[in-house]
């Protein structure tokens, strides 16, 4: 099974961080560069970037948009981005600037009309992110949960075009305790949208449990998100994708 692997880029005030369960005060800097960090992923090997405005997912705006251009100036390889992205003029404006895929998150869970107007307007080009706790979705940058199960958001978008939902169990994002597999599995195995994990890879190891599960239950997954465990070198670029191309 051969899998994507998305680096991801977390902005904050401008800088690159990394989060513990989404809490917006427990953030640890990384590298105030956007752009040269984007271009150390993609010449380490990356074939897609994976960039979230943190601050515009708390205010439901763009935030980081500098930061953003700045990482789509200094990479060729695509680009996936949400954070704050509420409306057909802001995905539009997104991709115009050179983004390959507009991430909607709290806006597929409040208002999930969009989604499906934005897939029949950019076709290809629009991805659902679904942040979960103890199988309930959350929005606004996972400051908010609600009471729609995870599974039943997902099937919402079944047949509309999606691209691919992203799963991310909150408390495990940031962790480095390894990915919720279970339940990514049984997400993926219940729809037929691509689905891409994410939260919690501390290892190599838990992306190759990742996979040989997903193998062993005949489940396809699109790929899965990496972070903290890039930032900090207990995962490496090149072996990850020596592992997901397998």
């Amino acid at each position: 099974m051969k899998l994507t692997l998305y680096p991801a880029i977390d902005l904050k005030d401008g800088a690159c961080v990394r989060l513990r369960r989404g809490e917006m005060a427990d953030a640890t800097v990384y590298s105030d560069n956007p752009g040269a960090q984007a271009r150390a992923w993609q010449a380490a090997g990356s074939r897609w970037l994976h960039v979230v405005d943190l601050n515009g997912a708390f205010a439901g705006k763009p935030v980081n948009a500098a930061a953003v251009a700045d990482i789509l100036a200094n990479v060729d390889v695509p680009v996936q981005l949400g954070g704050g992205i509420r409306d057909l003029a802001g995905i539009e404006a997104w991709l115009k600037a050179g983004i390959t895929r507009v991430i909607l998150g709290s806006a597929a869970a409040k208002n999930p009309a969009l989604v499906l107007d934005a897939c029949r307007a950019f076709p290809g080009h629009i991805a659902v992110g679904i942040d979960a706790r103890d199988g309930f979705v959350a929005t606004e940058g996972w400051a908010e949960l609600s009471t729609i199960p995870t599974l039943e958001l997902a099937r919402h978008f079944e047949g509309a075009g999606v691209s691919a939902i992203i799963f991310t169990d909150i408390g495990r994002d940031g962790m480095l305790g390894g990915l919720n597999v279970p339940a990514t599995l049984d997400l993926a195995a219940a729809i037929s949208t691509p689905v891409i994990a994410s939260g919690g890879v501390g290892t190599l190891a838990d992306i190759a449990a990742l996979r040989d599960a997903a193998i062993a239950r005949g489940v396809a997954l699109d790929g899965v998100i990496v972070g903290r465990a890039l930032y900090d070198g207990r995962v490496d670029v090149a072996a990850a994708l020596a592992l997901l191309d397998g």
